[in-house]
């Protein structure tokens, strides 16, 4: 028998911190304008980032009657799309987290932080 191959498994220094970033918004033109900006600032202070990585867009269907009460068949169907992104900053420095929480972003982009 053929010996068995060996996964390579890139292990995490544990001394190395990670910042991830959650952007959400309705417009993908707006995100993708928004992540650029976090791209450009992070990568001005001389950190190293990851992504932005598009997750699955969330999309929610609703269908309302047209009319009140006889016309079952006449509806009219909307859907509302929710764009997502994730960028990773590896070893921030606080000016690069100082700069992140003072960054104006436009309306309507959402943005979730975590250590």
């Amino acid at each position: 028998m053929p010996p068995a191959k060996q996964k390579t498994v890139e292990k995490q220094d544990p001394l190395q911190q990670k910042l991830r970033i959650r952007i959400s918004a309705y417009d993908h033109k707006v995100i993708d304008a928004s992540s650029k900006q976090i791209i450009d600032t992070v990568l001005r202070y001389g950190c190293e980032a990851v992504g932005p990585v598009p997750l699955p867009t969330e999309i929610k269907k609703y269908t309302v009657n047209r009319s009140s009460f006889v016309h079952k068949d006449a509806r009219e169907q909307y859907e509302m799309r929710v764009h997502k992104r994730i960028i990773d900053i590896l070893n921030p420095n606080p000016k690069v987290i100082e700069a992140l929480t003072s960054l104006n972003l436009p309306a309507g982009v959402d943005v979730e932080i975590k250590m």
